[in-house]
């Protein structure tokens, strides 16, 4: 299984997330490719689960200059993608991620769980949640690891909650 993780980080943050959660899906024995938005192209679309990062922005906003293009140009070749979202924040209550979710959704993208955010520095694992269900996330790794599956099964966990 391919995934590929795309993100922007300004402050350092949602890098320190990538990098955990590209050491999750390798630890399910997923060929990762870990790429900051501006080496990122739209063929990321070819992978079997695409991972996005990206933090809050003023008032809970994707980052406008980089990112936001960047995922508005692959959003309508979502359909039927398995989609992770994962970002750090300083303020708010993780608007931007549920935003964000939407418009996968709408996009035809299949979620692989709710997007995982992370109140500043992910170094502080009890400051990340997965938003919608106010859920403690543990380890940022993690992320990817029980959502990715070890043999190309990402969905299995996912699906079986929501049926």
């Amino acid at each position: 299984m391919k995934v590929s993780i795309v993100y922007w980080s300004g402050t350092g943050n949602t890098e320190a997330m990538a990098n955990a959660v590209a050491e999750g899906a390798k630890n399910t024995g997923a060929e990762v490719e870990l790429l900051p938005v501006s080496a990122a192209s739209a063929d990321v679309i070819g992978s079997d689960a695409l991972l996005f990062g990206c933090p809050a922005m003023g008032s809970e906003e994707l980052e406008e200059s980089e990112f936001e293009p960047f995922f508005s140009s692959v959003e309508g070749s979502l359909s039927g993608k398995k989609v992770g979202l994962f970002g750090s924040y300083d303020w708010g209550d993780g608007e931007w991620m549920r935003t964000w979710q939407q418009r996968v959704v709408a996009a035809g993208g299949v979620m692989i769980e709710d997007g995982l955010i992370c109140n500043n520095a992910p170094d502080d694992e009890p400051s990340c949640r997965l938003p919608r269900a106010r859920r403690k996330s543990g380890k940022v790794r993690e992320y990817a690891q029980n959502h990715i599956g070890s043999r190309g099964d990402a969905l299995r966990n996912v699906r079986n909650a929501r049926q």
